[in-house]
């Protein structure tokens, strides 16, 4: 498969796998005809943080760059949760980055116009959490002037932040794009509000894809934050009530809403954090398909991909993926996935027997 490298909307792909299994390559524009009246759709809509910083680590006086990835404390401005590198640049791929110097508590850090000091860390040497020093509105600011999006290797050209915005972007939460969000434009909502589908809105605080080091990558997604609104949940609540389908727009919208999950299939509105991870076994409450982009074996995204469906169904996807040579990446073309109940059930029942006749 390719690595997208800039965004193409006008001949993106989309591959829609039906409840049944049955596999569908269309253009991506069909995505505004697929869903039924009464259906709700919903979406990330925040804006992507300019969450990469360059700089100093004043002890050593060595080159490094600071990846924020976390919020301590949502929303406030000031304290993070980071992901440290060593000198170099997105030209060089993340697993390959130099490490960057060994870090010690109240080391201080000057990123541009921005100081920090290392409050601890965070169970990995590269792991950081941070205080930047000065009030809120000035962090902002400074972030705002000396941040760049968090980027890697496979686009060569330096994106701006208005690259990682989504057209519903709205408070900067995000330390990467909710990606699966580029999907939509207004022709698609417009199509959408003309055959009765809804469309809602949260929040989420969606974080960083790869750390280049995998016993960190285990980690991921990290604890993120979330907001749902009033509204938001009402809508969910009368979806529900119909028999309706709930969509989600990206991998960040499904742990939202499974997160804030009451038993009837409703979810609670307010701000919350998103715990733990969803993969194969996770039931799903809320969330009944998902727009998604194309994930490879072994990311975290992907792993949230096998509660929707088994891994025989996946692995047929991602041949389907190969033939029609679609692109990966944030960039890259989307998959509808449905999900497939029955074939999980199945999927587990036969594991767990399995599983006993070997004790």
């Amino acid at each position: 498969m390719i690595a997208a490298d800039r965004p193409a909307r006008r001949f993106a792909r989309l591959l829609v796998v039906e409840a049944d299994g049955a596999m569908r390559d269309l253009p991506r524009a069909e995505l505004a005809t697929l869903f039924d009246p009464g259906d709700l759709v919903v979406a990330n809509d925040a804006a992507t943080l300019p969450a990469s910083l360059y700089g100093t680590h004043l002890p050593s006086d060595e080159a490094i760059e600071i990846r924020l990835a976390g919020w301590l404390s949502f929303p406030d401005p000031t304290r993070f949760l980071a992901i440290a590198f060593g000198a170099g640049d997105h030209h060089t791929r993340t697993e390959d980055r130099l490490a960057p110097p060994p870090f010690s508590p109240g080391d201080r850090l000057r990123l541009g116009p921005l100081e920090a000091i290392i409050q601890r860390l965070s169970g990995h040497p590269r792991l950081l959490e941070l205080r930047f020093s000065g009030n809120p509105v000035a962090v902002l600011a400074r972030l705002a002037r000396h941040g760049r999006p968090i980027q890697y290797a496979h686009v060569p050209k330096p994106l701006a932040l208005w690259d990682v915005w989504t057209k519903i972007a709205a408070e900067p939460a995000a330390f990467e794009a909710p990606s699966a969000g580029f999907a939509l434009d207004w022709r698609t909502l417009q199509g959408w509000r003309r055959r009765d589908v809804g469309f809602a809105t949260l929040t989420h605080a969606a974080g960083v894809s790869s750390t280049g080091d995998p016993a960190l990558d285990s980690h991921l997604p990290f604890d993120e934050p979330y907001r749902i609104p009033e509204h938001t949940a009402a809508q969910v609540a009368r979806a529900k009530l119909r028999g309706s389908r709930i969509i989600a727009i990206g991998t960040s919208v499904v742990r939202a809403l499974e997160a804030a999950a009451n038993p009837d299939g409703g979810v609670r509105a307010g701000k919350r954090i998103a715990t733990g991870r969803i993969a194969r076994g996770t039931p799903l409450r809320v969330v009944d398909a998902i727009l998604t982009g194309v994930h490879q074996p072994g990311e975290s995204h992907f792993e949230l991909l096998r509660a929707f469906a088994d891994d025989a169904l996946l692995a047929k996807a991602s041949a389907a993926f190969a033939v029609h040579r679609y692109r990966t990446h944030e960039f890259g073309d989307s998959m509808l996935l449905n999900h497939q109940p029955l074939l999980l059930s199945r999927t587990e029942s036969g594991r767990g027997a399995r599983d006993e006749g070997s004790t």
